[in-house]
């Protein structure tokens, strides 16, 4: 590794990403329908014959076929090798990030120079799975109310594997930031739903946030957290009137039209993440010093 340039660490990050999108893809379509991610073995949806791995490849697979399954010849959505590119772009980025953020610019002799620092590899992985997690958080809370354990449980385990390279979260960070900032939010949506006399938080929230606090810290799961807040109440507000506003004119009952104007939480935590683990500590300090001054 000592000997790789960064070019091809980009190549390796985006094939990464690419192979990692095909992966969230089956998670999309598989988990708010009650399959399972292993049982069957790919197969065409369709006619339900086994898809051989060659052409399981991200991107390439789809392109061989020129769209079309290979066993009855029906059109393949370009969703799938557009989600696929765009987490590739996002693994690739993910590097790319933590290199400028590492070494505090990107100039070109660093495209062909190995890259040494350890930070930068913690910061890349991390950055990795928030940026990549955010693609089946989106999709799957935002039309199914569900939060992929893979995704939440999963960014547990990765941030506390993460915190054993030099440099970034230290494991005892890790620890820390899962437990409490799970527990926090636990907490808080446990009182909100005593005041509230409704479920105020939902549990895959719960251990989304817990899954950043492992991979950010306490610090920058909080910082997600308000940011998070923050972002729901700017989309929500106008979201529930207009929703509203469109039930009353369909004549639905007032139950309908307040589930109508309901947005998961989840896709503002994952929104939120990369943006804080990236720039949260000089917004904070931007922050203190509009406000104290100093």
């Amino acid at each position: 590794m000592q000997d790789i340039p960064l070019w091809y660490w980009l190549i390796v990050f985006f094939a990464l990403g690419a192979c990692v999108g095909s992966f969230y893809n089956v998670i999309v379509y598989r988990m708010p329908r009650g399959i399972s991610l292993i049982n069957p073995p790919s197969h065409c949806p369709l006619c339900k014959k086994h898809i051989p791995i060659r052409y399981n490849l991200p991107i390439v697979g789809w392109l061989w076929l020129r769209g079309k399954s290979a066993c009855c010849k029906q059109p393949i959505s370009v969703i799938y090798p557009i989600g696929e590119s765009l987490c590739g772009l996002l693994g690739a980025l993910s590097l790319f990030a933590a290199v400028a953020v590492g070494y505090g610019a990107v100039v070109p002799e660093l495209f062909s120079a190995p890259v040494t620092n350890p930070a930068v590899w913690a910061n890349a992985l991390a950055l990795f799975w928030l940026l990549l997690g955010a693609y089946p958080v989106c999709a799957v809370d935002c039309q199914y109310k569900l939060i992929p354990d893979s995704i939440s449980v999963g960014g547990i385990v990765a941030g506390l594997l993460i915190s054993f390279i030099p440099g970034g979260v230290t494991p005892l960070q890790s620890l820390i930031g899962a437990v409490a900032a799970g527990g926090g939010l636990y907490l808080l949506g446990l009182i909100a739903s005593k005041v509230l006399k409704k479920e105020a938080m939902g549990f895959g929230d719960v251990k989304l946030l817990a899954g950043y606090g492992a991979l950010m810290g306490l610090t920058g799961a909080v910082e997600t957290l308000v940011v998070a807040a923050i972002l729901g109440l700017l989309v929500m507000v106008p979201y529930g009137k207009i929703s509203a506003r469109k039930a009353e004119r369909a004549n639905a009952s007032a139950d309908d039209a307040q589930t109508a104007g309901q947005i998961p939480f989840g896709p503002f935590l994952a929104v939120a993440a990369p943006f804080m683990y990236l720039w949260g500590e000089p917004l904070f300090e931007l922050y203190i010093r509009l406000v104290i001054g100093e």
